[in-house]
């Protein structure tokens, strides 16, 4: 005879006692309680901890929903900032290679209409005399050079002449422009090379002047330049000041920098643009005090405020013609504004 049923086996077999027995469950493992559709389960499931799970989908859903939700609240204020910023301050945002190489030739441009007499500041007649001239310019001003060269080049007017000088009387003759021994074996040297491999004459080629003493890119494009016609870029210490000042170029070597230029500027403007630069250089945008309250193109210069902004105290500061002053040739050409420079030892 069967054994009398328990009322828990009973109990098992009812569906309201399953369905009892599964939200225990699920009350014990904190999972939300199931909706009117899942409270009808029917009575084939098969286990409580099965009825338990489907509920737990939705609660996981909930962090990642939570989460979006912030991050789509969080974007539009971190566009309302940048927007801000970017109105309050828009000096701030970097310069493009297009507009930079549009502002440099807009500089050139008008640089040109300040100094439509813009030469090279060397006195000379031929291409043996600028190249001494040159050469002699390292470590002083083209004023000085000009004052000493009239009687060095009366003495000594042709490189065969330069060439059997002595020693001694080439140093005692060049002593004003400075470092007068060097700048001696550097003539002499050069005076040689020109005599016995080019016979006598000043090359027109870049590959050849460079290979004469005491001649490095700068002095063979200023030759180049001046006396054959050759484009070229000088790039000085005028130049290389300002092509920085102006955020052409963030080089220090001057042979970077002049690729750097040359990149921007065609090449028929490579020699009156170096002309323009170093004329400015000297004249209004000096190194330790630059006459920022004079300067005529302060709208276009990203360093505008490193010097004098008052434009009375600016106007103090300015050398040469523009200040009123001699310039430095003692034979500038016909339609230099200023006065000619003094010979050596006037008063």
């Amino acid at each position: 005879m069967a054994s009398p049923e328990t009322p828990r086996a009973a109990a098992r077999k009812t569906p309201e006692a399953r369905t009892a027995a599964a939200k225990k469950t699920a009350v014990k493992k904190n999972a939300v309680p199931r909706g009117p559709a899942e409270a009808g389960a029917s009575a084939g499931e098969p286990t409580a901890s099965k009825a338990a799970a489907a509920p737990e989908k939705p609660a996981a859903k909930k962090p990642a929903a939570k989460k979006a939700a912030t991050a789509k609240r969080a974007v539009p204020a971190k566009k309302a900032v940048a927007s801000r910023t970017s109105a309050q301050a828009p000096a701030g945002k970097p310069e493009s290679r297009l507009a930079m190489v549009r502002r440099a030739r807009r500089i050139n441009r008008e640089l040109a209409d300040v100094y439509p007499y813009a030469h090279p500041e060397l006195d000379f007649l031929n291409p043996f005399q600028l190249l001494v001239a040159t050469v002699l310019s390292a470590q002083t001003t083209d004023l000085r050079v000009n004052q000493t060269t009239p009687a060095l080049f009366a003495k000594y007017p042709t490189p065969e002449d330069m060439a059997a000088a002595a020693p001694e009387e080439l140093e005692e003759l060049i002593r004003p422009t400075g470092f007068f021994r060097s700048k001696a074996k550097s003539l002499l040297g050069l005076s040689r090379v020109l005599r016995d491999d080019f016979g006598g004459e000043v090359p027109g080629r870049l590959e050849d002047l460079v290979r004469l003493p005491g001649v490095g890119r700068k002095t063979a494009f200023v030759v180049l330049g001046n006396a054959f016609g050759v484009p070229g870029i000088t790039v000085d210490t005028h130049f290389m000041r300002l092509a920085r000042r102006w955020k052409w170029t963030e080089q220090e070597d001057p042979v970077k920098i002049e690729a750097e230029i040359a990149e921007i500027f065609p090449k028929s403007e490579w020699t009156m643009l170096s002309h323009r630069v170093i004329f400015h250089g000297r004249r209004i945008c000096h190194a330790r005090k630059p006459a920022c309250g004079a300067c005529p193109i302060t709208h276009l210069c990203p360093s505008y405020g490193e010097g004098e902004t008052d434009p009375e105290k600016a106007k103090k500061l300015l050398k040469y013609e523009k200040g009123g002053f001699p310039g430095q040739r003692l034979n500038p050409p016909p339609d230099y504004p200023g006065e000619p420079a003094p010979p050596l030892g006037a008063g």
